[in-house]
């Protein structure tokens, strides 16, 4: 869990001192590669809070790319960080509800650097 304990506040806290991606630090066409503990995702970020994801999941099942969206980030649990893309330490929960492991590796890929 987190160093601080089990309770809401301090998860809150955990999560202000994790490197993080917020969902208001992405723009249309920026990527976000993401190595979690048992896969690695690419998130392409489109307009109007939709993203094509591959790898990990939707790649076992045949699904990729599938456009989805990012409901935030989790530990795990049923208490969610709507405000987040991807965090070290947490848990990615997809608009299909599948929920990834966790974070390890964040890479964000601006738009400008991809042309």
């Amino acid at each position: 869990m987190t160093p601080e304990g089990y309770s809401l506040q301090a998860m809150i806290v955990a999560a202000e001192r994790t490197p993080k991606v917020r969902r208001a630090d992405v723009k249309s066409g920026d990527r976000l590669l993401v190595k979690t503990r048992n896969s690695v995702y690419t998130i392409a970020v489109g307009q109007g809070g939709f993203c094509t994801v591959s790898g990990g999941w939707f790649d076992r099942r045949g699904k990729s790319p599938m456009r989805t969206t990012v409901a935030g980030c989790t530990w795990g649990g049923s208490i969610i960080k709507v405000d987040l893309m991807a965090a070290i330490g947490l848990c990615i929960e997809f608009g299909n509800r599948l929920i990834t492991t966790e974070a390890r590796r964040i890479i964000l890929i601006r738009r400008e650097t991809l042309n």
